[in-house]
């Protein structure tokens, strides 16, 4: 079964459901039956058990067996999770989505001004801690300062790429009403680790990255030399393979260390055009990006940009781990 994008739109605020769409009259003819749809109703509503439900609409439960398996056939309902009750397993069921539909073919139209539409349900789920209850950003995006700082002495040149990646944001939040874009120093001169965080830019260029570089399961190997720091690749801590191409880099979603309450988001590549790589690997390819995450779980991605076009910029990417 498909699952879309219902938006409802007020003129003021922007609300979005995921929507699955039936394409067989057969399945929609299992859930348009009265009982079928009052189980379905209740079960939109929280993850209930068979008898639960019949003592909910006051019918004997061999009758709600006989519904849910209808709506099972009609992949109109799951198994949320299963526990045990006086030595018996309940199974509690949940519908797929909270919303169902038939889709005619044709009839779109384009999109006047960007929406919550333009993006899927998984990628508001990757950035939901970063969305406030009014809808708005809530957290900072730090970029590297463009002048030399830090143990590698190196000015940034991959802050600009975090406009590309607002742009998208914008897409589906609503802007924040402080400034959301900080240099690496700022954001330790004043303290303000402590909030939800999008990191752009490798250990090399930004001052966080560097100092979040342990809690990531892929790593910058950074080792100390009479020169200073010699910069070693990406090395990842499942496979023990090292990424030393420029264009390589890491997505990766974990908990804030300085606050575990928070999340931070690392686009971070083994030099500026490895970061631009990130980048584009999550607004030009998310699908592909994404393909493995789990709602609000710690996430992570090893990406190798390319330049399929022969222009000398990264213009398609891969996740070779």
């Amino acid at each position: 079964m498909d699952k879309k994008l219902l938006l409802q739109e007020d003129g003021t605020t922007q609300k979005v459901k995921e929507i699955a769409v039936m394409q067989n009259p057969r399945d929609l003819k299992m859930v348009l039956g009265s009982l079928s749809w009052n189980i379905l109703t209740l079960l939109s509503q929280k993850p209930m058990y068979p008898l639960e439900i019949a003592r909910q609409l006051g019918m004997h439960e061999q009758k709600v067996y006989y519904h849910i398996r209808k709506l099972e056939k009609s992949g109109a309902r799951t198994v949320e999770r299963e526990e045990k009750k006086k030595g018996a397993t309940a199974k509690y069921y949940r519908t797929v989505s909270s919303a169902f539909c038939i889709e005619l073919p044709g009839g779109y139209k384009p999109m006047q001004r960007p929406s919550l539409l333009a993006a899927s349900q998984q990628i508001h789920d990757f950035f939901e801690d970063f969305i406030n209850q009014d809808g708005a950003f809530d957290g900072k995006i730090v970029v590297g300062s463009p002048t030399p700082h830090g143990p590698f002495k190196t000015s940034a040149r991959d802050g600009h790429y975090a406009a590309h990646l607002a742009f998208f944001l914008g897409q589906f939040v609503k802007m924040p009403e402080d400034f959301a874009i900080k240099l690496d120093v700022d954001v330790k001169a004043e303290k303000e680790e402590k909030n939800n965080l999008i990191l752009v830019g490798g250990p090399g260029t930004n001052l966080l990255t560097q100092e979040l570089n342990e809690h990531l399961p892929v790593r910058f190997n950074m080792q100390s030399s009479a020169q200073g720091y010699l910069f070693g690749g990406l090395v990842s801590q499942k496979t023990g393979l090292v990424y030393t191409s420029d264009v390589a880099g890491l997505i990766a979603n974990i908990p804030n260390p300085w606050d575990n309450t928070k999340r931070v988001i690392v686009f971070a590549g083994n030099k500026a055009v490895g970061t631009k790589a990130c980048v584009l690997a999550l607004t030009n390819f998310w699908q592909k990006t994404l393909q493995k995450y789990k709602n609000r779980g710690d996430f992570s991605v090893v990406i190798q940009g390319f330049d399929l076009d022969g222009d000398g910029k990264v213009d398609s990417i891969e996740v070779p781990e």
